[in-house]
């Protein structure tokens, strides 16, 4: 893997922990093809930002997993990965578009992308994602109220259900911790998931934004099956090919970028 940057170096060394709990500068060393020397300066700057924790010869994972990180947090993982799937995705979206989007570090990217697009309404119950828009003059934000997750920043329960079922969209685009066609669209944050279920009812197309590291995972929570979603978008170097050639006999649209 010669070559590739320091942060795609971190990401996938934060995929390896997550998988296997532990890992070792030797190793880490081969498989970036880098000395050890550079493998212990990257271990040392990711447990300074809480990201693992150093031991004897590597590292292992820290308390603080990818999920139960703060969004701010989350936004550096994958962080190149989820760009491309933001901009990808939003190829998809039409000027004069009404979307649902849900809470994500991907959304948050695509929110970005789509600050300049002309005549759009975007119902979220995402703040973070809402904020990307504050400065547009060409979109339309509806926020949902309801219970507030302080450390992720989105609203749930009834009252944002009570809320959104006002609304009607073209399409809903959601994030996902995982993504397969066995257990379908799964979440960590479950108090969201029945936001996001009625997103999909509410809408004419649904969406799923994912990068690599999530095709063929599990989260804590089902959010949907398989059949509710129409097309997924992910990276096409590194996502599972077995997964996505079998979401695709499912009848997804699979966009690799």
């Amino acid at each position: 893997m010669k070559g590739i940057t320091t942060n795609q170096r971190r990401d996938k060394t934060l995929e390896m922990l997550k998988e296997r709990g532990r890992v070792t500068v030797s190793e880490l060393a081969e498989k970036f093809d880098i000395s050890e020397v550079t493998i212990r300066s990257d271990l040392t700057e990711m447990e300074r930002e809480g990201l693992l924790r150093r031991v004897y010869g590597g590292a292992v994972s820290s308390k603080r997993a990818s999920y139960e990180m703060l969004l701010n947090d989350r936004m550096d993982i994958n962080k190149e990965e989820k760009i491309r799937v933001a901009k990808a995705c939003a190829e998809l979206i039409n000027d004069g578009d009404t979307l649902m989007v849900d809470f994500g570090t991907t959304i948050r990217y695509l929110a970005r992308e789509l600050a300049e697009r002309s005549n759009l309404t975007v119902v979220t119950n995402a703040l973070l994602v809402a904020q990307e828009f504050v400065y547009s003059r060409t979109v339309n934000v509806i926020m949902l109220g309801g219970d507030f997750d302080f450390q992720y920043q989105f609203t749930y329960g009834i009252d944002a259900i009570n809320q959104l079922q006002k609304y009607r969209a073209d399409k809903t685009i959601l994030g996902t911790d995982g993504v397969g066609v066995n257990h379908g669209l799964t979440t960590y944050h479950h108090q969201e998931v029945e936001v996001s279920r009625l997103m999909i009812e509410r809408s004419n197309e649904v969406i799923v934004v994912a990068d690599y590291s999530k095709i063929g995972k599990e989260g804590f929570s089902n959010t949907t099956g398989i059949s509710s979603i129409d097309t997924l978008v992910t990276n096409k170097s590194d996502a599972n090919k077995g997964e996505l050639d079998a979401l695709r006999a499912q009848g997804i649209v699979v966009v690799e970028i």
